[in-house]
């Protein structure tokens, strides 16, 4: 019997790894309830060094596969996992969405955020069987593209996965409990924080106030102007405009000076 046929004829074999107790319960009673693929957990595993012990005895179709664990993480043992032949799909289980583009990274077949829905988790099963029976790798290492693409920010919306690239983005303003990301077309919300997203983007962007970040090649005027923010209306203060949107983005006191800085180095 082919591999192929074999997957078709039985339940995928699904490996469960994660450091709580309660995630592992919850991931392995909503593989349960799935009824289309057909799936049964094969295994549970608290940690990657279980995970790795585990395989060695052992096979699995896929993991679901925390992130953030202690020792070795999900992204270090799903790298590890990438080299075995046949290597096991990677579906990564995780409550923070940062890590979806090193998922990417590492062919992961599909994210998923906690608290997890059933139905993403069967859509995401869908596609590991639907790659088991065309006969396609699940987690082979991919080829570097040709027009290699540069860095992203990865956003979830509404189930799905967004990169968004950075070269893209014109602007990030915390508002309430989210970030708003702000490019020429698309605003998305994001559940990173200002500061991390400031530590990850690095030079190319410069924070104008505590609650918003800016890219430098999106900035064309600073001016004094009557202000319209919930902190702020009706009183007087500095300001970006951002192209090619044409908002204005108020800017704090203390951060004048750079952005002057900024402009002025950029010749505007």
């Amino acid at each position: 019997m082919s591999a192929v046929h074999a997957v078709a004829t039985r339940p995928l074999r699904v490996l469960v790894v994660d450091d709580e107790e309660l995630a592992r319960m919850r991931l392995k009673s909503l593989v349960a309830e799935c009824g289309e693929p057909r799936c049964t957990v094969a295994g549970e595993a608290a940690n990657a060094s279980q995970a790795l012990v585990w395989l060695t005895t052992h096979e699995c179709d896929l993991l679901l596969l925390d992130v953030q664990m202690p020792g070795r993480d999900g992204t270090q043992l799903a790298a590890e996992l990438r080299m075995k032949s046949p290597a096991p799909a990677i579906v990564f289980v995780t409550a923070h969405a940062q890590h979806a583009l090193k998922a990417f990274d590492l062919e992961a077949i599909d994210y998923l955020t906690k608290p997890v829905k059933r139905e993403r988790l069967q859509m995401a099963l869908r596609r590991v069987a639907q790659r088991l029976l065309v006969g396609q790798p699940v987690a082979a290492p991919p080829a570097a593209p040709a027009n290699e693409e540069g860095p992203v920010i990865v956003v979830s919306d509404r189930g799905r996965i967004i990169r968004v690239p950075v070269g893209d983005v014109l602007y990030l303003k915390a508002e309430l409990k989210y970030v708003t990301l702000r490019t020429a077309e698309h605003t998305h919300v994001l559940d990173d924080s200002l500061a991390e997203l400031e530590e990850r983007l690095g030079e190319h962007f410069l924070r104008v106030h505590r609650n918003a970040l800016v890219a430098r090649r999106a900035v064309r005027a600073l001016e004094r102007r009557t202000l319209a923010g919930e902190e702020d209306e009706g009183s007087e203060g500095w300001a970006v405009c951002m192209a090619p949107v044409g908002e204005w983005l108020a800017v704090s006191r203390r951060q004048v000076a750079a952005v002057r800085e900024a402009l002025v180095a950029a010749g505007r």
